[in-house]
């Protein structure tokens, strides 16, 4: 379960832009001169070895695979049961392969409204993400500024008003609904905007209450397109 769920949270295009950036359950023990946790949360981050033990292999194959662990998962493991519940969930929103979102539309509803929400973490991960599965350096720093301003599709322009609609809690009419349905989402599409906003903004307020701090390695993920070449050269030598 816990392979799988690492799988879904982290696809090989983010686990290849990640490592560019660098050259209830029985307890795994490590050793004592595990460096203590970072200052990245407002509440105690448990060292590795007073962790479950799925809950380490989770956070071992995503920092290996990745080059960093998200700072997100150090923080949230001060609450093991729902750290499990938080990455399930998010697993069948962000990752789901049904529906008319794609991985990049699901990312780009994260960032405009964790900025509606003030979500630092939030917005300079997801955008990150968003850099990557888009391949669009600058679109979602366009919708941080001011995403009615930003270039965006018609598409893309109805799926971020419906997300805000649901974000700010407004009165949802039949007119949201058609207003999606003009650009070719469906109901079953609206749902998935709406829950990805709802938990979301769950997340955003969790981050505000620990004081969560973005990883230094976001910043920069996903601004510059790969050498490919190099990539090849890199394979070659090895």
């Amino acid at each position: 379960m816990a392979n799988n769920l690492v799988w879904k949270l982290c696809r090989p295009p983010v686990f290849r832009h990640l490592a560019s950036l660098r050259s209830g359950a029985e307890i795994r023990h490590f050793s004592s001169s595990d460096p203590p946790p970072e200052n990245i949360s407002r509440y105690p981050v448990p060292y590795k070895k007073d962790l479950p033990h799925d809950i380490v292999d989770l956070m071992e194959e995503v920092e290996s695979k990745g080059g960093f662990l998200p700072n997100v998962f150090k923080v949230l493991s001060h609450r093991p049961a729902e750290f499990r519940a938080f990455f399930s969930y998010y697993n069948e929103l962000m990752n789901k392969e049904t529906g008319g979102l794609t991985k990049a539309d699901r990312e780009l509803i994260v960032v405009a409204t964790s900025l509606h929400n003030k979500c630092l973490y939030c917005v300079v991960s997801h955008s990150a993400l968003h850099r990557i599965y888009s391949k669009k350096p600058t679109l979602s720093d366009q919708v941080i500024v001011n995403y009615e301003n930003a270039e965006l599709s018609a598409r893309e322009r109805a799926m971020l008003d419906f997300a805000m609609a649901v974000c700010r809690c407004d009165t949802i009419t039949e007119q949201h609904f058609q207003s999606l349905e003009e650009v070719g989402f469906d109901r079953e599409d609206a749902w998935d905007i709406s829950a990805i906003t709802a938990f979301f903004a769950m997340s955003n307020r969790l981050a505000h209450l620990t004081d969560m701090r973005p990883n230094l390695e976001f910043y920069n993920m996903g601004r510059m397109p790969r050498d490919k070449n190099k990539d090849k050269g890199n394979v070659k030598g090895e």
